[in-house]
């Protein structure tokens, strides 16, 4: 008799570890990952859990200075190739794999921005040679970015018409050359971006540079302020908070702009054909808010550039 309400009571014992531990299950599982990145680390490194990024050819610019040096801090494709930044503990807060759907999230606040900015970001910049941030691409020579992305999760825009901030998940950006700096001395070689692509409330906008003056020639080109150059948009579709896919063409006098399936957004105009710059490919997430308490997170399926 002993015995056997020794078992019974072993028996009872078993049943409710079993419970509690499928409990404990039940909870992990229902956590959020998009504020837990340490989380998003899978003990299998199968490159199968993780997105379609080659960070060969792609610096990261975060929202934060711990160096203390006044800018953003950028860490080089040396630091992000081969899962690098899956190691680094200071690009983890801002940029992360989960696993689960197989992206990486881009998180961003307003903190510290660029020189050229108001905004803060974390995102790619395209390096053609790794080694050197002079070396970029003209129209003439062209070029392919594509990705699937989605944004997730933006904070809510209390003090304009918009329900929510608004982001920029894509750019081509142009650059002075080298040729021009040397020739006319300049000492900033930051040129206008020729390309933003922007999410505003589900919508994708196309923020496209355009001459303010089309007769506009010669040296003139080169200043990259609103007095010569404007932005002309156009609301290319609606994809709220699901994933969608984007590519941009750039050639010769020519920009290609495809969102999911829908009818190109095509431009080839004067502005293209006279464009002084030579430009980057950048893509993540760059909130166009300073607001206390505002925050974005993107997430990249795919992301793919050719030239």
């Amino acid at each position: 008799m002993k015995k056997l309400f020794f078992y019974s009571v072993l028996l009872l014992a078993c049943i409710a570890c079993s419970d509690s531990d499928e409990q404990t299950e039940a909870q992990n599982l229902g956590s959020s990952t998009l504020d837990n990145p340490d989380d998003n680390q899978s003990s299998d490194n199968s490159q199968d859990n993780y997105a379609n990024i080659d960070f060969s050819n792609w610096k990261v610019t975060l929202p934060v200075d711990e160096n203390n040096n006044g800018s953003p801090d950028e860490y080089q494709p040396s630091t992000l190739i081969n899962g690098g930044y899956r190691t680094n503990a200071s690009i983890l807060p801002f940029m992360y794999d989960d696993v689960d759907d197989q992206s990486i999230v881009f998180y961003t606040y307003p903190e510290v921005s660029t020189t050229n900015s108001s905004y803060s970001r974390t995102e790619l910049r395209e390096l053609i040679n790794p080694s050197n941030s002079k070396e970029n691409w003209t129209l003439e020579e062209g070029g392919v970015m594509e990705g699937r992305l989605n944004l997730v999760d933006i904070s809510e825009d209390n003090n304009s018409n918009n329900q929510y901030h608004k982001t920029i998940v894509m750019q081509i950006h142009g650059i002075i050359s080298q040729s021009d700096m040397d020739t006319h001395g300049f000492t900033s070689n930051n040129g206008p971006p020729l390309i933003k692509i922007r999410w505003i409330n589900g919508f994708i906008w196309s923020y496209k540079k355009s001459l303010v003056d089309p007769t506009t020639s010669g040296d003139d080109l080169l200043d990259v302020t609103s007095a010569t150059w404007s932005d002309e948009s156009t609301n290319m579709g609606y994809v709220g908070f699901e994933p969608f896919d984007f590519k941009i063409t750039a050639s010769s006098g020519k920009l290609e702009l495809q969102l999911n399936n829908l009818t190109p957004l095509i431009y080839e105009d004067d502005s293209l054909a006279k464009w002084p710059f030579e430009n980057y490919f950048k893509a993540g997430n760059y909130i166009g808010t300073t607001d206390v308490n505002a925050f974005s997170y993107v997430k990249y399926y795919q992301l793919n550039i050719n030239h």
